[in-house]
């Protein structure tokens, strides 16, 4: 069975933007203390990655560019191919892929990596609320 498939590619890219915008915003002003702190990263190792700065980041905002624009890419297929249209349909798809595939493999940095449960909450509501933005995005952009 072949699938008819119907991607709008400016709101995959739509989606991936408000994505890197909520990440900045969430890790930054809004819980960038708790995460730094929760993280358990020394005062010697945020000094490190700050004289890193551009450099270094260069790498690591470009695969995370790639990985979000991935994730939308995806998450586009699953709003068409439920047929999602409706922010109440949206908000559905991207809170059972979260509870699904993000909270529930997730726990194992609490289980076996010895991390807060403060920190699994914090990074697991991220990506609820990430879903759930992406989602609505290519559901109403669709």
């Amino acid at each position: 069975m072949v699938l008819s498939v119907s991607i709008n590619y400016w709101a995959v890219l739509a989606a991936a933007v408000a994505s890197i915008v909520l990440g900045f915003l969430w890790y930054g002003p809004l819980f960038g203390r708790q995460w730094i702190r929760l993280s358990g990263f020394s005062d010697k190792q945020i000094k490190q990655m700050k004289e890193k700065g551009q450099k270094g980041m260069t790498k690591t905002y470009t695969v995370m560019v790639i990985g979000t624009l991935v994730t939308a890419f995806v998450l586009a297929h699953f709003v068409d191919y439920l047929q999602a249209l409706s922010v109440g349909e949206a908000l559905s798809l991207g809170f059972w892929l979260w509870l699904g595939f993000l909270a529930t493999s997730q726990i194992s940095s609490v289980l076996w990596e010895q991390k807060p449960v403060k920190l699994y909450l914090l990074n697991t509501a991220y990506y609820l609320v990430n879903l759930c933005v992406m989602a609505v995005i290519l559901t109403v952009w669709a």
